[in-house]
């Protein structure tokens, strides 16, 4: 299993915004993403990098993961970015527009220590999503909706229909070699409805978490993604009934009229360690 560290919300935030930089500090997010792509115009690129790596190097943002987002290799600001990066305080780079595990080879040797993340966001990507997934610099990824509704050529619909060959195949891929995953991001940040549903839909398909793109979308994602009390309570049931039932020499308990075998404790010692987590990040 990936390294219990709550990940319900990944905020973008502009990485040539100022202001924006210093509100992130306070901010209730598990993670920020500092974008040094698609939200930084071509002529801000340089001022965009040495500002966010000033501000890393002096702001506070406490136990919140911070990830930065560069731009690609394949790019005129690509190398310059990583170069920048190198030795800094941050948890991980995030790799846009990753299709095959030789995009991920490219920047891993520019910077030998630093953690990668991949968007993954092209149609080759969800094909490649198995190798890319087992690179040995991967820690996580990231699901770029957007961009892969912009090459499918796809339309929007509220069950996400179009997107879950994509969503599937990365899930599959971060599972299987544990790697954390961030659902994509919900464009309508004033649709508190739309935003609660996505997130309850990619909760329940296994993502860790929500990408966002407004500090008003936080409080939804961080709830959806959280264990509830009902589910923290089940937890210590089925743990607590486990271990009794184990002490008779029995294999199985029964709680609530279900059986509780050892894969279900699994599921419940996680759900209670995630919760732990999050109780410390506040």
């Amino acid at each position: 299993m990936p390294p219990i560290r709550p990940y319900r919300s990944a905020l973008y935030i502009p990485g040539s915004k100022t202001r924006a930089l210093e509100k992130a500090q306070t901010l209730a997010a598990d993670a920020i993403i500092f974008d040094l792509e698609d939200a930084v115009a071509p002529d801000e690129k340089s001022a965009a990098r040495a500002l966010l790596i000033e501000t890393l190097a002096t702001a506070d943002y406490g136990n919140r993961a911070k990830i930065v987002r560069v731009n690609g290799l394949d790019t005129e600001w690509g190398a310059d970015d990583i170069a920048a990066f190198t030795g800094a305080k941050i948890d991980a780079l995030l790799i846009p527009k990753v299709s095959t595990p030789k995009d991920l080879d490219a920047v891993a040797s520019l910077i030998p220590d630093t953690p990668l993340w991949a968007m993954m966001e092209t149609a080759l990507g969800m094909l490649n999503a198995t190798s890319i997934a087992a690179h040995p610099r991967l820690v996580g990824m990231v699901m770029g909706t957007n961009d892969l509704a912009k090459e499918l050529n796809s339309r929007f619909r509220a069950d996400r229909l179009p997107m879950q060959a994509g969503l599937g195949l990365c899930l599959l891929a971060a599972k299987a070699h544990n790697l954390t995953i961030i659902d994509g991001v919900y464009n309508a940040f004033k649709d508190d409805d739309g935003l609660r549903a996505e997130c309850d839909q990619g909760r329940d398909m296994g993502f860790d978490g929500k990408t966002l793109i407004h500090p008003a979308q936080l409080a939804i994602a961080n709830a959806a993604f959280a264990p509830t009390e009902a589910e923290i309570t089940l937890a210590q049931r089925q743990i607590e009934a486990f271990t009794a039932a184990k002490a008779a020499g029995q294999g199985v308990a029964v709680v609530d009229g279900k059986i509780v075998e050892n894969l279900h404790i699994v599921t419940a010692e996680a759900t209670l360690a995630k919760a732990a987590a999050i109780a410390a990040m506040t």
